[in-house]
């Protein structure tokens, strides 16, 4: 069971090569990346609606790198406060502040300033600058009151962060009672080798930061969570790894120990009144 990184793996590292990666994206979204990004990903991967995507400024959606659709597992209310970890060029923020309407607020946080500032210009060409916050902060750290969030939302950010058992005690705290987490992350069925863990391209890639179902589990349950589901919406195999980390010289041992082992899913939970 891995909750945080390998003690072989340098964390400021990870969190740099992470943060510059995300700086390239957000300065260029077209370039040459080892992972799938844009509108027509989300829409044919990820089943989002082309047409909310289209409503939004392109140059959000074009920095798009998510793996799943977090706006699928449960309604927003009008009203509500909805917070993002890892809210990048702000494509699911933006959507989400759709839902709350203008009564409500949604807060990003996010760790790469260019991201952050991409999000802002965003928010504000979709006429939704009035609701919409963005902050620097890491999945660990969340730069956000008690009790202040009515949904807490994440796309593949989740097996990025360092410290997982930090990070969901962060959704815990800025959750109010009865509060619902609703996150897009990759699950996988088994334990990764050392070396796989060590890989910082794999984390990058999403894969070898990830946790098994169980762990997942077990860490949202002593978080104080309960009514948790993990729901499968793709499983890779070693053919289509690529989906998620195409570009990655990955060798033959690697990719046999990856077929069938990790999976896109919902994870869905609620903080008890």
């Amino acid at each position: 069971m891995a909750t945080t990184c390998p003690a072989t793996l340098d964390v400021p590292r990870l969190r740099a090569a992470i943060q510059s990666m995300y700086e390239e994206v957000a300065a260029d979204p077209g370039g040459d990346f080892h992972f799938h990004r844009g509108l027509d990903y989300a829409v044919d991967f990820l089943r989002y609606d082309r047409s909310e995507l289209e409503a939004l400024p392109a140059a959000t959606t074009s920095r798009f790198a998510g793996v799943a659709n977090p706006l699928r597992i449960g309604p927003i209310a009008p009203g509500e406060t909805v917070v993002d970890i890892g809210s990048g060029a702000g494509q699911d923020l933006l959507l989400a502040a759709r839902r709350t309407g203008p009564t409500g607020r949604a807060i990003g946080v996010d760790m790469t300033a260019a991201m952050r500032e991409v999000a802002l210009r965003s928010a504000a060409a979709a006429g939704l600058g009035a609701i919409v916050e963005v902050r620097a902060g890491l999945a660990e750290q969340l730069p956000l009151a008690d009790a202040s969030a009515d949904v807490v939302i994440s796309n593949g950010v989740l097996n990025l962060a360092a410290d997982k058992e930090a990070a969901f005690g962060e959704i815990a705290r800025v959750l109010r009672p009865g509060g619902r987490l609703h996150l897009g992350d990759v699950v996988i069925a088994m334990e990764l080798h050392m070396h796989e863990r060590e890989n910082v391209e794999l984390w990058a890639g999403c894969v070898a930061g990830a946790l098994e179902e169980w762990t997942y589990r077990s860490l949202l349950a002593d978080a104080g969570f309960d009514e948790i589901e993990i729901l499968p919406t793709r499983i890779y195999s070693a053919e289509d790894a690529g989906v998620l980390t195409p570009g990655l010289d990955l060798d033959e041992t690697t990719l046999k120990t990856l077929d069938g082992a990790f999976m896109s899913a919902f994870v869905r939970a609620r903080k008890p009144l």
